[in-house]
C-alpha cells in the first residue's frame, strides 16, 4: 500500500512542482516523498521511477497529441533523431524516471541514516 501511495504522491507532487518551479523541481518533490514515507530503498526507487514515468508519459502524450506531433518532429530534427515522437517520448520518460528513482532512493537512504 505504501508503494502505491508513494507512486501517486510522487506523480502529484512532481506535477505541482512543475507548475510553479523550474523543471528540475520534480526531483526535489520525489526526494521529499522518498524521505518522508518509510520504505525499503528498492521500493522507494521503484515508487519514484514509476511516479515520474507515468506522469511524464501522460504529459508528453497529451502535449504531442495537442500539436499533432509537430514539436516532437522538430526537436527530432534538431537532435538528428530519426523517428520523432516514437523515439523521443520513451527516451525522455526513461531519463525522467531514472532521475525520479534516484532522487527517491537518495531520500530513502537519508531517512535510514
Amino acid at each position: 500500500m505504501k508503494l502505491i501511495v508513494s507512486i501517486l504522491l510522487s506523480a502529484l507532487l512532481s506535477f505541482v512542482a512543475g507548475l510553479y518551479f523550474p523543471w528540475w523541481a520534480f526531483a526535489v518533490a520525489v526526494f521529499a516523498v522518498g524521505a518522508l514515507i518509510p520504505q525499503q530503498p528498492f521500493k522507494s526507487f521503484l515508487a519514484g521511477f514509476m511516479g515520474v514515468l507515468l506522469l511524464w508519459l501522460v504529459l508528453l502524450l497529451f502535449l504531442n497529441s495537442n500539436n499533432n506531433g509537430v514539436m516532437a518532429e522538430r526537436v527530432g530534427n534538431v537532435l538528428s533523431v530519426k523517428g520523432g515522437a516514437a523515439v523521443l517520448i520513451p527516451v525522455t520518460c526513461l531519463l525522467g524516471a531514472l532521475i525520479g528513482g534516484l532522487a527517491a532512493l537518495s531520500g530513502a537512504y537519508l531517512r535510514k541514516r
